[in-house]
């Protein structure tokens, strides 16, 4: 059974839900035979490549916040991460343009690593603070998860896999998808958004149970 996943690396529900979806996965007794690909979505794709914001100054903009409320957001989203087992450190963090992470992350599917990519760039953009933007950054945690350095370099140097980006994207607007993170099971059944790990766990058994329906050969 396959299981696309939509996110953005700057997005902290979606390496909340990842968590909450690995522990549901983790109990389910056909997780041998579920595929997960990760797909690209873009929170903002309009920022300039290559720039930063602060987080809090794009969660007073994005939401009308003051500081002091935007403060107490982010305090409140690191304490959420830590009963998930996530370290946070959202203040002083910065968010950026995420086209070229996502052309990695595409990368590294190829190389049959793309669990192991997004995990290593969440942690260094939500726990190091470590930036997912600059090219010298990129290429040293693409080769920290896995992938050659010097393969990440030209990629991020070229335009490979933006074609790969912007299909994920036009799936995404197909599906009416306008928030991460967004699964899809087996083509046909969705869960939107960073749920319990036992809404997972019941989707998980919905979507095999009638994936079995419909391959099941008939009496």
């Amino acid at each position: 059974m396959r299981i696309d996943i939509w996110s953005d690396i700057v997005c902290p529900w979606c390496y909340i839900g990842k968590r909450r979806f690995e522990r549901a996965l983790e109990a389910f007794e056909h997780r041998g035979d579920v595929e997960i690909v990760h797909r690209s979505f873009q929170l903002d794709p309009t920022m300039p490549r290559g720039s930063v914001r602060d987080h809090r100054d794009v969660l007073m903009s994005k939401y009308g916040l003051s500081e002091s409320q935007a403060g107490a957001a982010q305090a409140r989203m690191e304490r959420t991460a830590a009963e998930e087992g996530l370290e946070f450190h959202l203040v002083g963090g910065v968010t950026g343009n995420t086209l070229d992470a996502h052309r990695l992350l595409h990368m590294a599917k190829d190389h049959g690593i793309q669990d192991a990519v997004i995990e290593r760039l969440y942690r260094a953009h939500f726990t190091e603070q470590r930036s997912i933007v600059d090219e010298t950054s990129l290429v040293e945690l693409a080769a920290e998860a896995g992938l050659d350095a010097d393969g990440a370099r030209d990629v991020l140097r070229g335009d490979r896999y933006a074609d790969a980006v912007a299909a994920d994207l036009r799936d995404a607007r197909g599906l009416a998808v306008t928030g991460v993170p967004y699964y899809l099971l087996d083509h046909r059944y969705a869960v939107s958004g960073a749920r319990p790990a036992e809404v997972f766990t019941e989707a998980l058994a919905r979507a095999w149970q009638d994936m079995s329906r419909a391959t099941s050969p008939m009496p």
